[in-house]
């Protein structure tokens, strides 16, 4: 090793510059939360490190208020694709050539810091092919919150503090998932089009494909806030208390999850809905679920069961 420092400082130079050479991409697939939306990447385009891209694929164009969002986002590309969570994802991967699409919910508020911290892990960490943050609250399991308390939960938490440690982990969560395209590319890999509108657990199928061509991961350096916002975008009770059951049988099947996780997961879901059916929460159709949860396990004992079976539901 040399001891003029000359070495330290080439390496330097070359980090800063693998930094600046990578792109990446902020991609919101979206649907019945225009408004939401509308706010959510206003907090977006607060980042310390500005998108490279930054697109958005609305369900149906009146999901995505056209105007107001480009007056935010110069550059913004809009995306058209077909109705259905995996659908929408795969048009947004297509339509850039960035080197990482950082998948964002229409309702997920990053800390400031967290694209920057994005493209250093992916250059510091080349056998990283997925990243996933750490969400500090998640207003999917409850009533949701609200944007103002969902800004002040990113408030609260305040500067960057957590270890630069990796924790590894079976899929990324949906809501905030990064994914390095090289692999995605050379393999030919793609969100589940099998997996209809929601498409419950479509992020565990596409974690699971990626998987054996580098490590996921979770960090606690990416950190943000998921509202969890109830409106708009997830299918009804009985839709989706289908899905709880058909998505898993399906994904399981294809091998991207075990029997263990496949039976574990469908037991939880249907053991809640079941107990939470007589006294459901005011936000979630529980006895919709339940009977979606019946249905399905119908249709499996009849060799009839199928993800798709939703969209006549």
């Amino acid at each position: 090793m040399r001891g003029d420092g000359k070495e330290d400082l080439h390496h330097g130079e070359i980090g800063v510059k693998a930094h600046e050479n990578m792109r990446i991409a902020v991609a919101i697939a979206t649907a019945g939360r225009r408004d939401v939306l509308t706010e959510t990447v206003r907090v977006m385009m607060g980042q310390e490190r500005r998108p490279d891209d930054f697109l958005i694929c609305p369900a149906k164009p009146a999901d995505a208020d056209e105007a107001a969002l480009r007056q935010i986002v110069p550059g913004l590309k809009m995306i058209a694709g077909p109705v259905g969570l995996p659908h929408q994802r795969n048009a947004l991967m297509a339509a850039t050539d960035a080197d990482i699409v950082m998948f964002f919910d229409d309702d997920f508020l990053p800390a400031p810091d967290f694209l920057a911290e994005t493209v250093r892990l992916f250059v510091e960490n080349p056998d990283m092919v997925m990243v996933t943050g750490t969400v500090l609250a998640d207003g999917a399991p409850g009533a949701g919150l609200g944007m103002r308390e969902g800004l002040d939960r990113l408030a609260v938490a305040g500067p960057n503090r957590a270890a630069d440690t990796l924790e590894p982990v079976y899929n990324g969560y949906g809501c905030n998932m990064a994914v390095r395209l090289e692999p995605v590319r050379r393999h030919g890999l793609a969100f589940d089009e099998k997996l209809p509108l929601y498409a419950w657990l479509e992020d565990v199928d596409f974690s699971r494909q990626l998987a054996p061509f580098g490590r996921i991961v979770k960090s606690g350096r990416l950190r943000g806030v998921h509202l969890g916002t109830k409106s708009g975008g997830r299918s009804p009770g009985r839709r989706l208390g289908y899905s709880q059951i058909a998505n898993r049988v399906y994904i399981m099947r294809k091998g991207n999850m075990s029997l263990r996780g496949a039976l574990e997961g469908s037991i939880e879901n249907l053991a809640s809905n079941l107990v939470k059916s007589a006294f459901p929460e005011p936000w979630t159709d529980r006895r919709g679920r339940l009977a979606g949860n019946l249905l399905a396990l119908w249709d499996l004992v009849r060799g009839q069961l199928d993800p798709a079976r939703i969209l006549k539901l």
